[in-house]
């Protein structure tokens, strides 16, 4: 569905987004009743990585996660099994969205940190198996439009020479286009990291992800008419979504800052430093720009279903398997999900954490 060059700026654009409007509203129910919620955003962030790792676009990663959403809300799998259809969706996905040549190769997804620290390599006809029982699960249809395919519509007229910020006129309207697609990419990939943002409709998701980056960068109005007429959401259907985007922008905010000031305090010379030799600092350093302080309306009290996602993620042991809580693997389709896997070697049970590092901190940008 990725189309070649800027379909956005054509003249079937109109056409284009009218077709994935309807589209999207034909979308499978998500219910979010998955025993693994848990581990999801761990697979997310998962998918994440992988796609940042061969370059794949943002369509193929937010389908690639769509897919796992829907797939975890069918069928309860143990947490081993859960990376191969990770890797599924994700290849799945990419065959959809990108060139072929742009697609990961089975020994490119075999090299990576996750399968060898797991110690599993997957093998071409699990492979396959497992590629077959998702697109049966999907009815053979991967045309769902995900958040990532309307951003770039709503982008382009995002910001306006008209616009005001802080109340006057812009200085330079291309740096502010250029601020507005890193925030918009911003909230984009936040809202992968929480089930909740499934519960609304993509296109939504696209306009609140305009609107939080707009409010982020003091522009007002914050949602003018011309994004109105454009995304065809008035203000009060956006608010529900932008608030959730704009908590956790705040929590990624604070953590980045709480980080700053550790590297600040560990970097301060010791009294002792003067009579003996320096010592060096070997912590990992992320460098974050400075910004002015954000300002916007926002409610103190805490949103429903951000405390657990915004947290550390949970740790669960390799071998464990969920309790059921949707449809259970029959015996065919858990060997589909088996034959993929080839165990190089015994697994203990042995715990690891599920909080990858992910490439897409809070943004602050220096204006």
């Amino acid at each position: 569905m990725e189309l070649e060059g800027h379909w956005w700026k054509g003249q079937l654009a109109g056409d284009i987004h009218q077709a994935l409007r309807l589209k999207e509203l034909k979308l499978p129910v998500y219910k979010g009743q998955s025993p693994q919620l848990g581990l999801r955003r761990y697979f997310a962030d998962l998918i994440a990585v992988v796609s940042n790792r061969f370059k794949l676009c943002p369509t193929a990663r937010h389908l690639a996660v769509y897919l796992l959403d829907l797939f975890m809300d069918h069928y309860d799998i143990t947490v081993q099994q859960l990376h191969i259809v990770a890797l599924s969706c994700l290849l799945l996905a990419s065959k959809f969205e990108e060139r072929e040549d742009r697609v990961p190769k089975l020994q490119m997804l075999n090299s990576l940190g996750c399968m060898s620290s797991m110690s599993l390599a997957l093998n071409r006809q699990g492979l396959l198996q497992m590629e077959l029982l998702l697109l049966e699960t999907f009815n053979w249809n991967l045309y769902l439009p995900t958040p990532a395919h309307f951003i770039e519509y709503y982008l382009s007229i995002a910001v306006h020479e008209e616009d005001l910020q802080d109340g006057w006129p812009l200085v330079c309207l291309d740096k502010t286009v250029l601020y507005m697609s890193k925030y918009a990419d911003y909230f984009l990939e936040v809202s992968l990291q929480d089930h909740i943002f499934v519960s609304f409709a993509p296109s939504l998701v696209a306009a609140a992800c305009v609107a939080a980056s707009r409010i982020i960068l003091r522009l007002s109005p914050t949602w003018p008419n011309r994004l109105q007429h454009l995304a065809l959401y008035p203000w009060d259907h956006l608010l529900p979504c932008v608030d959730r985007l704009l908590v956790a922008h705040d929590s990624d905010l604070k953590e980045a800052n709480k980080q700053k000031g550790q590297q600040h305090v560990a970097s301060q010379p010791s009294p002792m430093a003067f009579h003996s030799q320096p010592q060096s600092i070997t912590a990992q350093q992320h460098q974050y720009l400075q910004r002015p302080a954000l300002q916007y309306a926002q409610q103190n009290r805490p949103q429903p279903g951000l405390a657990q996602v915004r947290g550390p993620s949970p740790y669960l042991g390799h071998g464990t398997a969920l309790q059921p809580g949707g449809t259970t693997l029959t015996q065919g389709q858990a060997q589909a999900i088996a034959t993929s896997l080839d165990a190089k070697g015994n697994l203990a049970a042995r715990a690891y954490p599920l909080n990858v590092l992910y490439t897409c901190a809070t943004p602050q940008f220096e204006r």
